[in-house]
């Protein structure tokens, strides 16, 4: 990894007539700012990249549960471990993303300005997690072209009048809806493990035991994912709102690694 900031590219460009001549361009002549506004459109540095990891979703019998690691990586560096992954939009929905931190933010955005214009209507009626869900799938793959490649997919969950939704989006317009979904790492190792424990008792599955289920499963992903951490957030809607929990460690045992014997002499 190149770790001299003005070899990472031009992530911004500037007007001479609003800065001075004396602003500093990352990689180009401090004092050339009236040939380098001119020579192109603005850019944005795409690398190097801060990615988060698995987001697992499932249903339990009065609504959607959500969990993810508070973990971002500088390519291969654990370097932000207090970034929250999963948002609330309005009263109903929950959004948990998995790939470019930037991206996300990105998406945060569109979101707030949708459900303050939403707001603004003052019609009486609120985005259900359904219209969001159909909302972002259009946004996901209509501008994936913009999105950094690396940037992998959203689980929208939420309950609106009864009715529990979860589902899945990603940039090459691969949506879904199931009673179980992970993202990331997660869906090759967590998957399987929601499905056992999950499908078939949606509707007996209580919100104690759907916690225990998303904390046994994001344990097994920690001790298997090099990008995971042990630090989660846990995020319920039901009829009643939603609400995310605050950062906390999940209780782990590493003492049976001392009998792990890898291959070769």
């Amino acid at each position: 990894m190149d770790h001299f900031p003005g070899n990472w590219g031009q992530p911004r460009s500037r007007d001479d007539h609003v800065f001075s001549s004396t602003d500093y361009f990352p990689g180009h002549n401090a004092y050339d700012v009236g040939s380098r506004a001119a020579s192109g459109p603005a850019q944005r540095t795409q690398q190097p990249m801060v990615t988060g990891t698995s987001v697992l979703g499932i249903t339990f019998k009065d609504g959607i549960m959500l969990a993810a690691d508070t973990l971002a990586s500088y390519g291969s560096l654990a370097r932000f471990r207090d970034v929250q992954r999963i948002i609330k939009v309005g009263d109903s929905t929950l959004i948990g993303a998995s790939g470019e931190v930037a991206d996300f933010q990105y998406i945060e955005h569109i979101l707030e300005t949708l459900t303050i214009q939403e707001y603004d209507h003052d019609d009486g009626q609120k985005l259900s997690p359904r219209h969001i869900y159909e909302y972002l799938s259009r946004v996901m793959y209509g501008r994936r072209s913009n999105f950094n490649p690396l940037w992998n997919s959203l689980i929208v969950g939420g309950v609106k009048d009864g009715d529990r939704f979860l589902g899945f989006v990603d940039l090459q317009g691969t949506t879904y809806q199931s009673s179980t979904i992970a993202t990331g790492y997660g869906a090759y190792i967590g998957q399987p493990l929601l499905r056992k424990a999950v499908e078939g008792r949606e509707d007996e599955l209580t919100e104690e035991e759907a916690r225990k289920v998303l904390e046994d499963v994001m344990r097994v992903l920690f001790y298997r994912d090099a990008r995971s951490l042990n630090k989660i957030q846990i995020a319920t809607v039901t009829a009643a709102g939603s609400k995310i929990t605050e950062p906390y460690e999940l209780q782990t045992e590493w003492a049976f690694a001392e009998g792990v014997r890898g291959y070769g002499a």
